[in-house]
């Protein structure tokens, strides 16, 4: 179970029919798979958003699975959007 998702169950992350599969969820437990195998996650994913290959993806708790649901520029587009969020929030910060 990784922050509340269980993989290869139904859930945000799931995509069942009728239900888009969550790409933040899927980032997050892809993420923490690879840290569990001792892999360096950014390089990882990276390598794996870049190529396509799916080798670059540990197969560790169903998670080369769960990254080949989304597809790959929507995970792009969910980390830019996280990136973009994270900048705005510590400019606001600044700002008060």
């Amino acid at each position: 179970m990784y922050g509340g998702l269980a993989l290869g169950a139904t859930g945000p992350a799931a995509g069942s029919a009728g239900q888009p599969a969550d790409p933040a969820a899927i980032l997050a437990a892809v993420y923490q798979a690879l840290e569990e195998r001792g892999y360096d996650p950014v390089r990882q994913l990276a390598g794996y958003l870049l190529s396509g290959d799916p080798a670059y993806i540990t197969s560790h708790r169903g998670a080369r699975a769960l990254v080949a649901r989304v597809e790959r520029d929507e995970l792009l587009a969910e980390l830019v959007r996280s990136y973009v969020m994270g900048l705005r929030a510590r400019e606001a910060r600044r700002e008060a």
